[in-house]
C-alpha cells in the first residue's frame, strides 16, 4: 500500500439515512425542546451530524489504515501509539465530539444520547482502533459520574470527559475471563481508607498509551475476608499514576505494562497486560464508599460497552457495504446476462450482475435495520430522560426496552458486521482481499466485535436468562405488543402486505418459542437453554429488524406520495424506494429464518450435548 494510500480517507456513510431514522422513523425531534434536551432542536442536530461526519472523514479516515499497519509497541516502558494518534485525540477534545451528551455540570453539551450514537458511529466507522481510547473514557467517567463520590466526581469527571486523562475497564485476568467471579486480584485496606491493589488483568484495551497524561483503570479486585464469586467483588479507581487532592499528579502508581497483544485487528488500539502492585505500592480506592458492589457497577459501564460494540459493528459494516456499492457501480466485468451467448456484447458494472446486486441488498438491509434497532434503542434511553419523574409509566416502558434490546444490539450487530464485511470483500472479488482497499481491514476489525464486552453467547444467555422474565416478562410482552400493534395496522397494505404476514409469523415463532424456553427452565431442561439461547437471540433480532425496515418502508411510500414529479423529486424517490426493497428483501429472505428456527428447536435435538468428548477426534 501506498504513503499516500496509507493516509486515505475510505470511510463513507449515508446521511441521508441517518436523517430518515433521526426525524422520520423516530421523529426524534419530538422528545427536543424539554429538559433535559431544552437547549436542543433540529437545526442544532442536524449541525452536528454534518460536522461531526466531516471531522471523521478528514481527522480520523485517513489514520485507520495507518494504525494498521504501524500498531502500537512498547518503548521504555510505555506505549506509543500509531503516528497521528495523539493529535486526533487532541482535535477531538478541541472539537466537543466526545461531550455531546455529557451534562453540562461537566462541561458537557447535554444532547440527546441518540445524537451521541449517531456521532460515535462515525467516529467507530471511521477509525474503530483510535475511537477505542475516548470511548472507554467516557464509560468509566460514566461509571464514576454515577456511583462515585462528590470528591471522587470533582477530582476526576472533568479530567476525563475532557480528553485530559483517559479510563479503562479490567476485569479479565488469566484464568478469568468470562468467569469474572474467579478474579485474583486483591485489595487489602490501609488505615486512610485507600486499598493496596495486586494483581494482573489481561486484554485490558486502553490499557496505557501517550494521548494523555494519566491513565484512570477501574478495577475489580476481591477484598481480604470478601465471599467467593462475583458477591465479593468491589470496583476501584486506580490511575496510573497517583492523584492529589488538588487534582495534580504525583508518582508513579506502581502500574506496570507487562505486553501489548499482536491481534488479528483493531491494531491500533492498545490491548495490554496489566500487572497491579508488583512492588506493593499501587493504591485504589473504592468506587463510592460500599464495597462488594462491584459488578453492579461495572455492569453500568459494561451495558454502555455492549452498545458501543454494536455500534462498532454497524459503523464498520456500513463503511464495508458503501466501500462495495461504489465499487460495484464503477468495476466493469463480463457482459450483461441477457447477452451472455454474445462475446461481442458490451462490458457491464459488475452490479449489472444478479448475484452482485443480491450480495448488495443483502448487505443494505441488515446495515440499515440494525442501525435503526441501535436508533430505536438510543431513542428509548432518551425518552427515559425526558419522562423520569414526570410519567413514570412511560418511562419505565422506555427503560424496559433498552434493557431489553442491549444484547440484541451488542450480539446480532457484531456477528452480521463481520458477515457482512465477508460479503464486501466478496462484492470485490480479488482485489477486495488486497489491502489496496479497505474491506479486508474492515473484517479483520470487525471478528473481535462478538468477542469482547461479553462474548456473544454470553449475550444471547443474558436475554434469556435474564432480560425474558424480567420484570414478570412485561418487557418482553410490551415488544411483542408493539410488532403485533404494527402488524394490525398494516396487514392489508397495498404494497407490504406479503411481508407483513412473514412479519407476523415471525412474531407467532419468536412468542412461541419463549414460552418453550420458559418451560425448559420449569421442567429442568437447563442444558437445553445455552444450546438454544444463540438461535433464539438471532430469531429475536430478526424479528425486531424485520419489524423496523417495514416500518421504514411504511414511512416511505407514504413520503413518495407526496415528493414532486420529474428531477426534482428524483433523488428523494431513489432513497425511498430503496427503503422500500430492504424491507422487502430481508421480509422474503431473512423473515422465515425465525420460523424455521422456531422448528428445529422444538425437536430438542441434544446431539451436542450427547456426544463424548474423546468422540469429536480421535488424533
Amino acid at each position: 500500500m501506498s504513503n499516500a494510500q496509507t493516509h486515505q480517507n475510505r470511510y463513507k456513510a449515508d446521511l441521508r439515512e441517518i436523517r430518515f431514522l433521526l426525524f422520520e422513523q423516530f421523529r426524534l425531534d419530538e422528545l427536543l425542546g424539554s429538559a433535559p434536551y431544552d437547549a436542543w432542536g433540529r437545526d442544532e442536530v442536524g449541525m452536528v451530524v454534518d460536522e461531526a461526519y466531516k471531522f471523521a472523514c478528514d481527522v480520523f479516515g485517513p489514520l485507520n489504515a495507518v494504525g494498521d499497519r504501524v500498531g502500537c509497541r512498547i518503548e521504555g516502558g510505555q506505549v506509543k501509539t500509531p503516528p497521528g494518534f495523539k493529535d486526533a485525540w487532541d482535535k477531538l477534545y478541541e472539537a466537543g465530539w466526545k461531550s455531546v451528551s455529557v451534562s453540562p455540570t461537566y462541561d458537557g453539551q447535554g444532547g440527546p444520547f441518540t445524537l451521541y450514537t449517531v456521532v460515535e458511529e462515525f467516529l467507530c466507522g471511521a477509525n474503530a482502533a483510535l475511537n477505542m481510547y475516548p470511548g472507554l473514557t467516557y464509560g468509566a467517567a460514566e461509571v464514576i459520574e454515577h456511583f462515585g463520590t462528590p470528591r471522587q466526581r470533582d477530582l476526576f469527571l472533568k479530567r476525563m470527559y475532557g480528553g485530559q486523562w483517559s479510563g479503562t475497564m479490567c476485569l479479565t485476568e488469566p484464568q478469568a475471563g468470562s468467569d469474572v467471579g474467579s478474579s485474583r486480584t486483591s485489595a487489602v485496606k490501609q488505615k486512610d481508607g485507600k486499598y493496596l491493589i495486586r494483581g494482573t488483568k489481561i486484554f485490558i484495551s486502553g490499557g496505557d498509551q501517550d494521548l494523555t497524561e494519566n491513565v484512570v483503570h477501574l478495577v475489580l479486585a476481591r477484598v481480604e475476608g470478601a465471599p467467593p464469586g462475583t458477591k465479593g467483588l468491589s470496583l476501584f479507581v486506580v490511575p496510573k499514576i497517583r492523584v492529589n487532592d488538588d487534582g495534580s499528579l504525583g508518582g508513579s502508581n506502581d502500574v506496570v505494562v507487562g505486553n501489548i497483544e499482536h491481534k488479528m485487528g483493531i491494531n491500533g488500539s492498545s490491548t495490554c497486560v496489566l500487572n497491579f502492585g508488583e512492588s506493593d505500592a499501587c493504591l485504589g480506592e473504592l468506587v463510592g464508599t460500599v464495597e462488594h458492589q462491584g459488578m453492579p457497577q461495572m455492569f453500568r459501564m459494561m451495558n454502555g460497552a455492549r452498545i458501543s460494540v454494536g455500534l462498532q459493528g454497524v459503523s464498520v459494516a456500513s463503511s464495508a457495504y458503501l466501500n462495495a456499492l461504489e465499487y460495484a457501480k464503477d468495476r466493469k466485468q463480463g457482459s450483461s446476462i441477457l447477452q451472455w451467448k454474445d462475446a461481442t456484447a458490451p462490458r457491464v458494472p459488475v452490479i449489472d450482475h444478479p448475484d452482485v446486486r443480491r450480495m448488495l441488498l443483502d448487505m443494505k438491509s441488515r446495515v440499515e435495520g440494525i442501525r435503526a434497532l441501535i436508533i430505536k434503542l438510543a431513542r428509548h434511553q432518551d425518552a427515559v430522560a425526558v419522562y423520569q419523574g414526570k410519567d413514570d409509566r412511560a418511562a419505565a416502558y422506555n427503560q424496559g426496552q433498552v434493557d431489553l434490546l442491549v444484547p440484541l444490539v451488542k450480539a446480532y450487530s457484531s456477528d452480521q458486521a463481520f458477515r457482512v464485511c465477508e460479503t464486501a470483500i466478496q462484492t470485490f472479488g480479488g482485489a477486495g482481499y488486497t489491502k489496496d482497499y479497505p474491506v479486508e481491514q474492515y473484517c479483520r476489525d470487525a471478528k473481535v466485535f462478538s468477542i469482547y464486552e461479553g462474548t456473544n453467547h454470553i449475550q444471547a444467555m443474558d436475554l434469556v436468562g435474564r432480560k425474558l422474565g424480567q420484570g414478570g416478562g412485561v418487557n418482553l410482552q410490551a415488544f411483542l405488543n408493539d410488532v403485533a400493534e404494527f402488524v394490525k395496522a398494516n396487514e392489508k397494505h397495498p404494497v407490504l402486505a406479503a411481508s407483513i404476514k412473514e412479519l407476523r409469523e415471525a412474531h407467532e415463532a419468536v412468542a412461541g418459542t419463549a414460552m418453550r424456553l420458559l418451560s425448559w427452565f420449569q421442567m429442568g431442561k437447563m442444558p437445553m437453554v445455552p444450546l438454544a439461547a444463540n438461535r433464539f437471540l438471532e430469531m429475536m433480532s430478526e424479528l425486531a429488524i424485520g419489524w423496523l425496515l417495514l416500518d421504514g418502508a411504511v414511512i416511505a411510500l407514504k413520503a413518495m406520495e407526496g415528493l414532486p414529479a420529474g428531477d426534482a423529486g428524483a433523488k428523494d424517490r431513489a432513497f425511498y424506494e430503496g427503503k422500500k426493497h430492504a424491507a422487502l428483501y430481508f421480509a422474503a429472505n431473512v423473515l422465515p429464518h425465525a420460523k424455521l428456527s422456531a422448528e428445529i428447536l422444538g425437536r430438542e435435538d441434544s446431539s451436542a450435548l450427547d456426544i463424548p468428548a474423546d468422540a469429536f477426534a480421535t488424533v
